[in-house]
């Protein structure tokens, strides 16, 4: 076989190796859309229960989402989203400087046990948060913190520096002359930081903001372990949503409860599609380097 025979049936083997490799992601996008385009046909249903014997809905109509902002007893989504996004924008805020300064100081500065920190994270992080629900509970129990938001976000954003390593990462590749020059100026570690390294790292700051943001925006566990009272107006989107799904409401709601998993999607999706390209070059970036 000549070179042109060879090279001809490089590409076929080529071109058949990706049209495999697109149609089996095409079908995985496939099984995976089944369910979420199934959520949103039912939240158009005028059937108020749940339905099915049909993948689409019989009769249509958007009163589902009108019922929404029109609140009851049971139902009161306005309420839900407003509580939920305040406790993201805080944890996201606290969170975000947690992860930013402990990656900053990991990354740039040399310190006694720095590399036993280091590890000690990582080791801490291979056990599920689960674990220690217990004896979170107890503990803003003994403080009084128990159904509050305070209590909450504090719970959110406590261990949120554990999560450093991917930030870290970015951060060794920002060129180490640039502090050093820094430093020979004068300058301190925090102006360093605030001052040269954040400017420079926009792309991590992004997914970490959606990242710290995207916490608890969609828990549902530790918000219904710390708001326990039962008071619906204090709950949030998830608590909420879980409680529509109650076995004496769900005939009542549960084409309600789909509208709500639809609303509450949209912000977070819109911020996804907008900083998405920042989102990748900062996973990229933090993937650099460990």
């Amino acid at each position: 076989m000549n070179n042109t025979g060879k090279v001809k049936k490089l590409k076929e083997n080529r071109v058949s190796s990706i049209v495999l490799h697109n149609l089996l992601i095409g079908v995985l996008a496939f099984i995976w859309l089944i369910p979420i385009v199934w959520l949103v046909c039912t939240s158009f249903s005028a059937y108020s229960g749940m339905n099915t014997s049909t993948f689409f809905p019989e009769k249509w109509s958007a009163v589902n989402y009108a019922k929404l902002f029109h609140p009851d007893t049971v139902a009161q989504f306005p309420q839900w989203f407003m509580n939920t996004f305040i406790i993201a924008c805080f944890t996201c805020v606290i969170s975000t400087m947690f992860v930013l300064m402990v990656a900053y100081a990991m990354s740039v500065m040399r310190f006694p046990m720095r590399k036993p920190l280091m590890n000690l994270a990582v080791i801490l992080n291979l056990f599920p948060g689960m674990l220690a629900m217990i004896a979170v509970y107890f503990t803003l129990k003994s403080f009084n913190l128990t159904n509050s938001y305070a209590g909450l976000i504090m719970v959110y954003s406590g261990s949120a520096g554990m999560g450093y390593l991917i930030a870290k990462g970015f951060f060794d590749t920002v060129p180490r002359a640039l502090c050093e020059a820094a430093r020979i100026d004068g300058c301190t570690e925090a102006r360093i930081f605030w001052n040269i390294i954040l400017p420079m790292s926009r792309p991590i700051i992004v997914y970490t903001v959606i990242s710290s943001f995207l916490v608890p925006w969609m828990d549902f566990v530790y918000a219904k372990m710390i708001l326990n009272a039962g008071i619906s107006a204090n709950y949030t989107v998830a608590i909420g949503l879980y409680k529509m799904l109650d076995k004496s409401l769900i005939n009542s709601y549960f084409t309600q409860f789909c509208a709500g998993g639809v609303l509450v999607s949209i912000p977070i999706s819109i911020l996804f599609i907008i900083m998405q390209k920042f989102y990748v070059e900062g996973i990229t970036g933090g993937a650099v380097k460990g």
